[in-house]
């Protein structure tokens, strides 16, 4: 007789929670979820769930739970200082999975308040979550698992049932790694997202259509997921439909920025990219798409005057495009790892994800590899063709062609200014050097 699957609690039930527990339901889990939305506790019950009216009676008996609520915050709230929490009525030894994003010092500091209140017994697992919500709902979403060995082992099956096979990455180093895994690939979300609307917009300045531009640099070497991803919505009149508002990824930048500071770490690019959002949710853009931020790269065209820039046909032009993009890509993927090496964390297995997932970039995988010999004190090798000098001096000519036409570009200024900085620190060096000499910047 085939054993029966345990029963699984299910705390947050927006549209990746929801998509989550359905495929549970639908892979044969007795699944009782949690929301204090209504409307969606309903359609959990249409879909073969069982819904709870407190976060205490949905864990009430039950060996697993999963918690996927929006922030940190709310993550507190129902696990122990709200009305009726989980932590109350959780049975001994229970696995609890937070598939939240939220700071590495959230987990940290829940797993020793766990402890200062009797339940070290509970096995945390810090399994931040990437794939939106058809991910969700198919069971294949990316997953970066940290915690005891004992704790994975009891959640091990779990985290399989709401992962692809090839994207569960289990991080050594304890509660907080998983955070900090998914933390240092949203520097590459949180910077490419605005980067994608700084080219477009800029091509735009240099009189290209849009459509015709985005298409070519698609083809080429300065190809990025985001682009691709948000170029639909980025084109429609309406940025349409919704798929990822600005008020996420500015969640995800605040993550960002403030575990960098209480680490001492410099993050130039993903700050630069933080200040525009901010911009777009002073302008009441924070429920829109995040690829609506377009808006701001455009609404000034045709108002500052006469411009007239130095390129003169369309293959210039959209070299200058491709050029910002590159450049940009080259920083933040700097960035990236060098925050993975400073947070301890594994960069092979940094590098793997980031290539499979939302960050990715041609740049990136070329460039990723050195970078990591880099931080490893390895030997770079000398490119031959367009290596470091060579990008930089295209995306200068970029940013000066945008001087002329005065197009904002706040990604690429930033990321001259650093490869700048990092031209001085080259500057003993004779002839081309690696692109990933950048991220001496950054103090690989």
């Amino acid at each position: 007789m085939a054993e029966s699957k345990p029963e699984i609690s299910f705390i947050g039930l927006g549209a990746m929670g929801f998509g989550m527990a359905t495929n549970l339901v639908k892979n044969g889990y007795n699944v009782t979820g949690f929301d204090v939305w209504k409307p969606t506790l309903e359609k959990l019950q249409a879909a073969g769930g069982n819904i709870a009216t407190t976060p205490a009676e949905a864990v009430k008996d039950k060996d697993y739970c999963v918690c996927m609520v929006a922030t940190a915050q709310q993550a507190q709230t129902v696990l122990i200082d709200g009305e009726n929490p989980a932590l109350s009525a959780l049975p001994k030894g229970a696995a609890l999975l937070l598939c939240s994003t939220v700071p590495c010092a959230y987990i940290q500091g829940l797993e020793r308040q766990l402890s200062e209140l009797g339940r070290g017994d509970i096995r945390l697992i810090d399994s931040p979550v990437s794939g939106g919500a058809a991910r969700a709902a198919d069971g294949t979403l990316s997953i970066m698992a940290g915690g005891s060995d004992d704790a994975i082992e009891k959640g091990r099956f779990l985290l399989q049932e709401m992962s692809d096979p090839n994207k569960l990455y289990i991080v050594n180093g304890g509660a907080g790694a998983g955070s900090n895994m998914k933390m240092v690939h949203q520097v590459l979300a949180a910077v490419h997202i605005l980067a994608a609307s700084e080219g477009l917009g800029f091509a735009t300045h240099l009189g290209l259509d849009p459509h015709f531009a985005s298409q070519e640099v698609l083809k080429s070497d300065a190809w990025g997921w985001m682009l691709e991803n948000r170029l639909p919505r980025m084109l429609d009149p309406e940025f349409k439909p919704v798929a990822s508002a600005l008020t996420i990824i500015l969640k995800d930048t605040s993550i960002i920025t403030s575990e960098a500071r209480r680490a001492g770490f410099p993050t130039p690019m993903t700050s630069t990219a933080e200040q525009v959002y901010f911009s777009g949710l002073g302008r009441g853009y924070g429920p829109d798409d995040d690829s609506s931020l377009i808006r701001l790269y455009t609404e000034g065209k045709g108002k500052v005057g006469p411009v007239k820039g130095l390129a003169e046909n369309d293959e210039s032009k959209l070299a200058l495009v491709k050029a910002l993009f590159k450049g940009i890509y080259l920083c933040s993927a700097a960035e990236a790892i060098a925050f993975a090496n400073v947070c301890n964390l594994d960069l092979d297995q940094v590098f793997d994800l980031c290539i499979n997932a939302a960050g990715g970039s041609n740049i990136f995988q070329a460039v990723g590899p050195e970078i990591i010999k880099l931080a490893r004190g390895e030997q770079l090798s000398t490119e031959s063709g367009k290596g470091f000098r060579e990008i930089t001096k295209q995306l200068q000519e970029a940013v000066e062609e945008a001087q002329r036409v005065k197009a904002p570009v706040y990604l690429g200024s930033q990321a001259l200014t650093l490869t700048r900085l990092a031209t001085q620190l080259a500057s003993e060096t004779s002839g081309d050097v690696s692109k990933a000499i950048v991220a001496k910047v950054w103090g690989l």
